[in-house]
Protein backbone atom coordinates (compact mmCIF):
# COMPACT_ATOMS: atom_id res chain seq x y z
CA UNK A 1 0.00 0.00 0.00
CA UNK A 2 1.29 3.46 -0.94
CA UNK A 3 1.98 6.55 1.32
CA UNK A 4 -1.68 7.77 2.61
CA UNK A 5 -2.78 11.47 2.15
CA UNK A 6 -0.74 13.59 4.77
CA UNK A 7 2.16 11.75 4.68
CA UNK A 8 5.32 13.35 3.19
CA UNK A 9 5.63 10.89 0.49
CA UNK A 10 1.81 11.02 -0.44
CA UNK A 11 1.34 10.89 -4.17
CA UNK A 12 -1.54 9.17 -5.26
CA UNK A 13 -4.93 9.77 -4.89
CA UNK A 14 -6.91 7.61 -2.37
CA UNK A 15 -8.74 5.31 -5.25
CA UNK A 16 -5.79 4.63 -6.87
CA UNK A 17 -4.24 3.23 -3.35
CA UNK A 18 -7.55 1.51 -2.38
CA UNK A 19 -7.29 -0.39 -5.72
CA UNK A 20 -3.70 -1.18 -5.12
CA UNK A 21 -4.54 -2.74 -1.33
CA UNK A 22 -7.51 -4.89 -2.90
CA UNK A 23 -5.50 -6.31 -5.54
CA UNK A 24 -2.22 -7.43 -3.29
CA UNK A 25 -4.91 -8.58 -0.88
CA UNK A 26 -6.31 -10.73 -4.14
CA UNK A 27 -3.04 -11.96 -4.47
CA UNK A 28 -2.39 -13.33 -0.46
CA UNK A 29 -5.77 -14.46 -0.79
CA UNK A 30 -5.34 -16.72 -3.80
CA UNK A 31 -1.78 -17.85 -2.85
CA UNK A 32 -3.28 -19.15 0.16
CA UNK A 33 -2.99 -17.04 3.26
CA UNK A 34 -5.46 -17.44 5.92
CA UNK A 35 -5.95 -13.40 7.10
CA UNK A 36 -4.29 -10.39 6.08
CA UNK A 37 -3.47 -7.42 7.40
CA UNK A 38 -3.02 -3.62 6.54
CA UNK A 39 -0.42 -1.16 7.56
CA UNK A 40 0.40 2.80 6.78
CA UNK A 41 3.93 1.34 6.46
CA UNK A 42 4.93 4.09 3.82
CA UNK A 43 3.87 7.12 6.10
CA UNK A 44 6.91 7.36 7.34
CA UNK A 45 7.87 9.33 9.64
CA UNK A 46 5.21 7.97 12.03
CA UNK A 47 3.75 9.96 14.61
CA UNK A 48 4.15 8.90 18.10
CA UNK A 49 1.09 7.55 19.27
CA UNK A 50 -1.74 9.13 16.85
CA UNK A 51 -2.58 9.29 13.56
CA UNK A 52 -4.60 12.56 11.55
CA UNK A 53 -8.19 11.67 10.95
CA UNK A 54 -7.14 11.68 7.30
CA UNK A 55 -5.41 8.42 8.02
CA UNK A 56 -8.56 6.90 9.94
CA UNK A 57 -10.54 7.52 7.56
CA UNK A 58 -8.53 5.75 4.41
CA UNK A 59 -7.74 2.85 6.21
CA UNK A 60 -11.22 2.20 7.45
CA UNK A 61 -12.80 2.20 3.95
CA UNK A 62 -9.32 0.32 2.81
CA UNK A 63 -9.73 -2.41 5.13
CA UNK A 64 -13.49 -2.25 4.29
CA UNK A 65 -12.81 -3.09 0.92
CA UNK A 66 -10.27 -5.34 1.14
CA UNK A 67 -12.63 -7.64 3.97
CA UNK A 68 -15.30 -7.28 1.49
CA UNK A 69 -13.39 -8.35 -1.58
CA UNK A 70 -11.13 -11.24 0.20
CA UNK A 71 -13.80 -12.83 2.31
CA UNK A 72 -10.37 -13.44 4.64
CA UNK A 73 -10.06 -12.12 8.42
CA UNK A 74 -8.44 -8.92 8.31
CA UNK A 75 -6.63 -6.77 10.58
CA UNK A 76 -4.84 -3.38 10.89
CA UNK A 77 -2.17 -1.35 12.62
CA UNK A 78 -1.80 1.90 12.74
CA UNK A 79 1.85 3.19 12.74
CA UNK A 80 3.40 4.31 15.50
CA UNK A 81 1.40 2.84 18.44
CA UNK A 82 -2.17 4.78 17.08
CA UNK A 83 -3.77 1.96 18.91
CA UNK A 84 -7.36 3.54 19.49
CA UNK A 85 -7.17 5.18 16.02
CA UNK A 86 -6.88 1.51 14.48
CA UNK A 87 -9.46 0.24 16.82
CA UNK A 88 -11.76 2.58 15.38
CA UNK A 89 -10.80 2.29 11.56
CA UNK A 90 -10.95 -1.77 12.79
CA UNK A 91 -14.54 -1.61 14.41
CA UNK A 92 -15.51 1.15 10.64
CA UNK A 93 -14.06 -1.36 8.51
CA UNK A 94 -16.02 -4.55 10.05
CA UNK A 95 -12.20 -6.41 10.56
CA UNK A 96 -11.30 -9.09 13.02
CA UNK A 97 -8.54 -8.23 14.76
CA UNK A 98 -5.42 -4.82 15.44
CA UNK A 99 -1.76 -4.72 15.91
CA UNK A 100 -0.58 -2.92 18.47
CA UNK A 101 2.51 -1.61 20.02
CA UNK A 102 3.24 -0.41 23.65
CA UNK A 103 0.48 -2.35 25.22
CA UNK A 104 2.34 -3.17 28.35
CA UNK A 105 5.43 -1.45 29.93
CA UNK A 106 7.18 1.19 28.30
CA UNK A 107 10.12 1.53 25.76
CA UNK A 108 12.32 3.68 23.24
CA UNK A 109 11.21 3.51 19.62
CA UNK A 110 12.28 5.63 16.50
CA UNK A 111 9.64 8.22 17.67
CA UNK A 112 10.17 8.56 21.38
CA UNK A 113 9.09 7.01 24.49
CA UNK A 114 5.92 4.49 24.04
CA UNK A 115 4.15 4.24 27.62
CA UNK A 116 2.04 1.11 28.10
CA UNK A 117 -1.69 1.98 26.89
CA UNK A 118 -3.98 -1.16 27.53
CA UNK A 119 -6.37 0.41 30.22
CA UNK A 120 -6.85 3.30 27.96
CA UNK A 121 -7.34 0.59 25.09
CA UNK A 122 -9.48 -1.59 26.34
CA UNK A 123 -11.73 0.75 27.99
CA UNK A 124 -12.08 2.25 24.66
CA UNK A 125 -12.73 -1.11 22.93
CA UNK A 126 -15.97 -1.34 25.60
CA UNK A 127 -16.50 2.17 24.71
CA UNK A 128 -17.49 1.71 21.33
CA UNK A 129 -19.06 -1.88 21.63
CA UNK A 130 -15.56 -3.43 19.52
CA UNK A 131 -15.50 -6.39 22.21
CA UNK A 132 -15.71 -8.77 19.08
CA UNK A 133 -11.88 -6.95 17.61
CA UNK A 134 -8.85 -9.06 18.81
CA UNK A 135 -5.83 -6.99 20.43
CA UNK A 136 -2.64 -8.57 19.41
CA UNK A 137 0.20 -7.37 21.07
CA UNK A 138 3.56 -6.58 20.24
CA UNK A 139 6.38 -7.41 23.64
CA UNK A 140 10.00 -6.21 23.26
CA UNK A 141 9.33 -5.30 19.80
CA UNK A 142 11.36 -4.27 16.95
CA UNK A 143 12.56 -0.88 16.36
CA UNK A 144 13.16 -0.11 19.46
CA UNK A 145 15.15 -0.15 23.12
CA UNK A 146 14.10 -1.87 25.82
CA UNK A 147 17.18 -1.03 27.99
CA UNK A 148 14.44 1.28 30.59
CA UNK A 149 12.86 -2.60 31.03
CA UNK A 150 16.27 -4.86 31.12
CA UNK A 151 14.94 -5.82 34.26
CA UNK A 152 11.79 -7.77 32.99
CA UNK A 153 12.61 -10.18 30.81
CA UNK A 154 10.45 -11.40 27.30
CA UNK A 155 8.13 -14.20 28.97
CA UNK A 156 7.67 -11.55 31.74
CA UNK A 157 6.49 -9.10 29.73
CA UNK A 158 4.57 -12.30 27.95
CA UNK A 159 2.87 -12.80 31.22
CA UNK A 160 1.93 -9.38 31.60
CA UNK A 161 0.35 -8.57 28.23
CA UNK A 162 -1.87 -12.01 29.44
CA UNK A 163 -2.66 -10.38 32.92
CA UNK A 164 -3.65 -6.82 31.35
CA UNK A 165 -5.81 -9.40 28.68
CA UNK A 166 -4.13 -8.90 25.53
CA UNK A 167 -5.91 -11.68 23.14
CA UNK A 168 -2.29 -12.87 21.76
CA UNK A 169 1.06 -11.55 22.14
CA UNK A 170 3.71 -10.93 19.07
CA UNK A 171 7.43 -11.85 19.39
CA UNK A 172 9.78 -10.07 16.83
CA UNK A 173 13.44 -9.71 15.85
CA UNK A 174 14.98 -6.41 16.32
CA UNK A 175 13.71 -4.79 12.80
CA UNK A 176 11.31 -5.33 9.71
CA UNK A 177 12.23 -8.29 8.11
CA UNK A 178 14.93 -9.49 11.16
CA UNK A 179 14.53 -13.04 11.92
CA UNK A 180 13.14 -13.67 15.29
CA UNK A 181 14.77 -15.63 17.40
CA UNK A 182 13.29 -18.95 17.81
CA UNK A 183 14.14 -19.21 21.61
CA UNK A 184 12.19 -15.91 22.43
CA UNK A 185 8.89 -17.91 20.43
CA UNK A 186 9.62 -20.99 22.83
CA UNK A 187 9.57 -18.65 25.97
CA UNK A 188 6.90 -16.93 24.98
CA UNK A 189 4.63 -19.66 24.25
CA UNK A 190 5.58 -21.49 27.82
CA UNK A 191 5.26 -18.64 29.57
CA UNK A 192 1.42 -17.77 28.47
CA UNK A 193 -1.66 -19.37 27.55
CA UNK A 194 -2.81 -16.86 25.10
CA UNK A 195 -2.17 -16.95 21.33
CA UNK A 196 1.89 -16.79 20.20
CA UNK A 197 2.39 -14.72 16.81
CA UNK A 198 5.89 -14.75 15.29
CA UNK A 199 6.17 -11.16 13.92
CA UNK A 200 9.04 -10.97 11.62
CA UNK A 201 12.02 -12.66 9.89
CA UNK A 202 9.74 -15.41 8.47
CA UNK A 203 10.73 -16.67 4.96
CA UNK A 204 10.29 -19.71 2.93
CA UNK A 205 12.62 -21.41 4.86
CA UNK A 206 12.36 -21.03 8.40
CA UNK A 207 8.48 -20.38 8.22
CA UNK A 208 7.83 -23.93 9.07
CA UNK A 209 9.82 -24.25 12.02
CA UNK A 210 8.20 -21.05 13.13
CA UNK A 211 4.77 -22.23 12.80
CA UNK A 212 5.77 -25.44 15.18
CA UNK A 213 6.90 -23.30 17.90
CA UNK A 214 3.90 -20.56 17.69
CA UNK A 215 0.42 -20.58 17.12
CA UNK A 216 0.96 -18.23 13.89
CA UNK A 217 3.13 -15.83 11.43
CA UNK A 218 3.11 -12.78 9.77
CA UNK A 219 4.51 -12.65 6.77
CA UNK A 220 5.56 -9.22 4.84
CA UNK A 221 8.89 -8.85 3.44
CA UNK A 222 9.29 -12.08 2.35
CA UNK A 223 5.93 -12.10 0.20
CA UNK A 224 7.33 -8.77 -1.70
CA UNK A 225 9.72 -8.61 -4.80
CA UNK A 226 13.58 -9.18 -3.75
CA UNK A 227 12.35 -9.61 -0.50
CA UNK A 228 12.11 -6.31 0.64
CA UNK A 229 9.27 -4.62 2.23
CA UNK A 230 8.00 -1.65 0.26
CA UNK A 231 8.03 -4.05 -3.47
CA UNK A 232 4.63 -5.06 -4.60
CA UNK A 233 3.86 -8.71 -3.49
CA UNK A 234 5.37 -11.08 -5.71
CA UNK A 235 2.99 -14.18 -6.17
CA UNK A 236 5.24 -16.79 -6.69
CA UNK A 237 7.22 -15.88 -3.42
CA UNK A 238 3.40 -16.06 -1.79
CA UNK A 239 2.46 -19.21 -3.13
CA UNK A 240 6.03 -20.58 -2.09
CA UNK A 241 5.70 -19.40 1.24
CA UNK A 242 2.15 -21.19 1.90
CA UNK A 243 3.40 -24.34 0.29
CA UNK A 244 6.99 -24.55 2.68
CA UNK A 245 4.27 -23.65 6.10
CA UNK A 246 1.96 -26.43 4.42
CA UNK A 247 4.50 -28.90 4.37
CA UNK A 248 3.03 -31.01 7.86
CA UNK A 249 -0.61 -29.43 6.90
CA UNK A 250 -0.48 -26.00 8.90
CA UNK A 251 -1.02 -22.64 6.89
CA UNK A 252 0.02 -19.45 7.27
Amino acid sequence: MHALPGSPRHSLPLPSILEHAVAEARVYREAGFGAVMIENMHDRPYLKSRAGPEVVAALSVIGYEVKRETGLPCGIQILAGANEAALAAAAAGGLEFIRVEGFVYAHVADEGVMEGCAGELLRYRESIGAEHIAILTDIKKKHSSHAITADVDLPETARTAEFFLSDGVIVTGTRTGAETNIDDIRKAKDAVSIPVVVGSGATEKNIRVFLDAADGVIVGSAAKTDGRWENPVDPARAKALVKAANAQGTQT
